[in-house]
């Protein structure tokens, strides 16, 4: 099982825009292959910066999420509302 962390700086006064277009895309990967769960946060006192915390089954199943025609599709709606591309970290279980 690994964990995908990706960071996200919002345009300001974009952020209700992005949650909207972030739980769309959320409800896309929920249907992914290998989703466990995912998880967004918002960092305290800076509401453009967020966090989505997801979970999949390995590292093949994220890999395949990440480019599928339907994160592209879903993404189309989050990156132009983004001030830099998003950073991705995965974590795995030790």
């Amino acid at each position: 099982m690994i964990k995908i962390l990706i960071e996200r700086h919002i345009m300001p006064g974009l952020e209700e825009e992005y949650d909207q277009a972030a739980r769309e895309a959320m409800r896309a990967a929920i249907n992914a292959r290998g989703f466990i769960a995912g998880e967004s946060l918002c960092e305290r006192h800076h509401p453009e910066r967020r966090l989505l915390i997801t979970q999949w089954r390995d590292l093949s199943a994220w890999k395949d999420w990440q480019h599928s025609s339907e994160r592209e599709r879903a993404m189309q709606h989050v990156l132009p509302l983004l001030t830099e591309e998003e950073h991705i970290r995965v974590f795995e279980h030790h």
